[in-house]
């Protein structure tokens, strides 16, 4: 099957019980999105179909033939970082790092529904992702920071 990920498409061949993250880590090597749960419940695995936050864990490739995917490695680029990106450096909402990817990729589809979110708007919109440094205050802050930018550029 044909995959479309990050604008490159991609011709895989995956058993229909594989799961995305499997395809992307194993096939495509694309690391950013991580098996940790495996069950949906902790947002390691974060990567966007068509802009939509969706848990690579729980979703089969069989199942994205006509969705745009997006992994970490697919937002910014090597000569800038995407604003997601620069405003957890800016307000430091990260420590081990280990579950960013998944925070940014979930900030970046509620900013793409919610573009002027309220502070309890974050907090309900990345509350599928866990964070075990506990920098959740400092996350809020980067994804409002964001959003006030996007708001005051218009």
């Amino acid at each position: 099957m044909r995959l479309i990920v990050n604008g490159a498409s991609h011709d895989v061949t995956a058993p229909g019980h594989e799961t995305l993250l499997v395809t992307l880590r194993e096939r495509l090597h694309l690391t950013g999105a991580k098996l940790v749960c495996g069950r949906g419940e902790c947002g390691a695995c974060t990567v966007l179909l068509d802009g939509r936050s969706a848990y690579s864990c729980l979703t089969l490739t069989a199942a994205c033939g006509d969705t745009a995917i997006t992994t970490i490695e697919g937002i910014g680029s090597e000569t800038g970082l995407h604003p997601l990106q620069a405003a957890f450096i800016e307000h430091d909402a990260l420590q081990c790092g280990f579950c960013t990817p998944g925070q940014i990729l979930a900030a970046a589809a509620l900013l793409n529904t919610n573009p002027d979110p309220s502070e309890d708007d974050v907090r309900r919109g990345m509350s599928g992702n866990l964070c075990r440094c506990g920098t959740y205050p400092k996350i809020v802050r980067a994804v409002m920071s964001v959003a006030s930018q996007r708001v005051a550029d218009g």
